[in-house]
C-alpha cells in the first residue's frame, strides 16, 4: 500500500436539510442550482488529475464538524481535486450573470485554493484540472498570514484576467458565501455573505482593453494658468516708519549697578532688550487669488488604442461547472452552488441558509472550548510527564554519584597501612 500523506485535506460538499422556497425565483432563470441532495454523484465527473503523481483526493460522505444543522454531510479529499458538471449549454449576453457558492474551512489552512469554475467548449471531466481552460474563476487562495486573497478571473480571447482590484477573503472556520454579480453594461459586483464587497466596471478593473482614456504626456501647461491659491494683497500699504522699528532697544528697566566703578569699568550703559514694537521684514497679507483656476493636471484625452468591444461582459457559452482544489493542510466545505440571473433570489438563498447561521456559530465555539480544553489537557500532561522524567534523571544523577563516590572512597582507604597512622 503507499504510503498516506502527513497531513490530509479535507474537501466537503454539504446536503442541507433547509428547503428553500422557490416563490422569488419564479422570474429567476436558474442554470445550475446544487445543494448536494440524493442523487448528487450522478451530475459530477471526478476527475483523474494528479493521480499519477499520487496527490488525487476522492469524495467520501462524512459528517461536518460543527454543523449548523445537524443532519449536514460531507465528502473527503486530499492535496489536489477537480469534479465537474455538465450543464445545459447557456451565454450571458444581454442578461445578468449571478455565480454564487458557500464554503466552509473547518481547519487552519496553511496553504490553499478553493476555486469554483465556469467552462466552455469540450472538457474532457476525467482529465479537469488546474490548466483546464475556464471563462470564470472565482474563490480564496489563503497561504500564511500575508495572502488572503479572494480571486475573480475572467477570460477574454483565450486569455485569463484577474482583477487588478486586491480583495480580502474570509480566513475564519465558518460558512462564508462568495457571489460574483456581471452584468450586460460590464459592470460588476462581489458580495461577500450577501452583502456587497466592492464593484467597478470591467473596463477599469481588469486589464482586458487598453484604457479607453489615456493622459496627454506631451500637454503643457498654459502661459495664463494661474495656480496661486493666494496671492499678496496688492491694496495693502506698508505703514509709515515701518522700517526704522529697531529689533533691539535698550532695557528700559536695568539700573546701573551699585559697585560700578566707570573710572574702571567704563561708562556704565543698560543691555539691549528685544523691542516688542519689531514685527519683522514686512510683507503684505495673504488673500485668496481672484484668477485660481486650480492645481494644473495633464488632462486625459482618447487613447487612439482604444476599441471598444461592447460584448466585452460576454463569456464563452458556459457548459460546465467545475470545483478546483487544492491544499497543503486542511479541510474546505461546500455547498450551495448557484449560476442564475436574478441577484434577488441568489441573496435569498444567503438569507435562508444563514438562518442557521447562529446555530452553526454555538456548535463552532463548543467545539472550540472542547478543543482549547483538550491542548489544555495535553499540556498538562506533557508538563507533568517532563517532570516525572527530570525527577528520575534527577534520582538517577544522585545514585550516581553517590555510588561513583563510595567507588573512589574505597580505592583511596587502599592506598593507606595502619602503620600510617602509627606516632611514636
Amino acid at each position: 500500500m503507499a504510503p498516506q500523506p502527513k497531513h490530509k485535506n479535507i474537501v466537503q460538499i454539504l446536503t442541507p436539510v433547509v428547503l428553500f422556497s422557490f416563490f422569488s425565483s419564479s422570474l429567476a432563470e436558474i442554470f445550475f442550482e446544487e445543494r448536494f441532495e440524493d442523487g448528487w454523484q450522478s451530475r459530477w465527473v471526478s476527475s483523474d488529475w494528479k493521480r499519477n503523481e499520487g496527490k488525487a483526493g476522492s469524495f467520501k460522505h462524512t459528517a461536518v464538524k460543527w454543523p449548523g444543522d445537524p443532519d449536514d454531510k460531507g465528502d473527503d479529499c486530499f492535496r489536489h481535486f477537480a469534479i465537474s458538471a455538465k450543464i445545459p449549454e447557456f451565454s450571458n449576453k444581454n442578461r445578468t450573470l449571478v455565480l454564487q457558492y458557500s464554503i466552509r474551512l473547518e481547519q487552519d489552512i496553511e496553504c490553499g485554493g478553493d476555486y469554483i469554475k465556469l467552462l466552455s467548449g469540450f472538457v474532457n471531466q476525467k482529465k479537469f484540472g488546474g490548466d483546464t481552460p475556464y471563462s470564470l474563476m472565482l474563490g480564496p487562495d489563503i497561504c500564511g498570514s500575508q495572502t488572503k486573497k479572494l480571486h475573480v478571473i475572467l477570460s477574454y480571447q483565450g486569455q485569463n484576467y484577474p482583477i487588478k482590484k486586491d480583495l480580502q477573503c474570509e480566513t475564519d472556520k465558518l460558512t462564508h458565501f462568495y457571489t460574483f454579480i456581471l452584468r450586460p453594461d460590464a459592470t460588476y459586483s462581489v458580495l461577500i455573505d450577501g452583502r456587497e464587497r466592492d464593484s467597478g466596471s470591467m473596463y477599469t478593473d481588469w486589464e482586458i482593453l487598453p484604457s479607453c482614456k489615456i493622459k496627454a504626456v506631451d500637454a503643457k501647461k498654459p502661459a495664463d494658468w494661474d495656480d496661486r491659491e493666494y496671492i499678496e494683497d496688492p491694496n495693502e500699504v506698508k505703514p509709515e516708519g515701518y522700517d526704522s522699528i529697531q529689533r533691539e532697544i535698550l532695557d528700559p528697566k536695568a539700573k546701573e549697578l551699585d559697585n560700578w566703578d566707570e573710572e574702571e569699568d567704563g561708562i556704565w550703559r543698560p543691555p539691549k532688550v528685544p523691542n516688542p514694537a519689531y514685527k519683522g521684514p514686512w510683507k503684505r497679507k495673504k488673500i485668496k487669488n481672484p484668477n485660481y483656476k486650480g492645481k494644473w493636471k495633464i488632462p486625459w484625452i482618447d487613447n487612439p488604442e482604444f476599441e471598444d468591444d461592447p460584448d466585452l461582459y460576454v463569456l464563452k457559452p458556459i457548459k460546465y461547472v467545475g470545483i478546483e482544489i487544492w491544499q497543503v493542510k486542511g479541510g474546505s466545505i461546500y455547498d450551495n452552488i448557484l449560476l442564475c440571473d436574478d441577484p434577488a433570489y441568489a441573496k435569498q438563498v444567503v438569507d435562508e441558509v444563514f438562518a442557521n447561521r447562529e446555530p452553526e456559530k454555538e456548535a463552532f465555539e463548543e467545539a472550540e472550548k472542547v478543543r482549547k480544553a483538550k491542548e489544555e489537557e495535553d499540556a498538562q500532561r506533557a508538563r507533568e510527564e517532563g517532570e516525572k522524567r527530570r525527577r528520575e534523571r534527577d534520582y538517577d544523577r544522585r545514585h550516581r554519584d553517590r555510588d561513583c563516590y563510595r567507588d573512589r572512597y574505597k580505592r583511596h582507604r587502599r592506598g593507606y597501612s595502619d602503620d600510617d597512622y602509627h606516632v611514636s
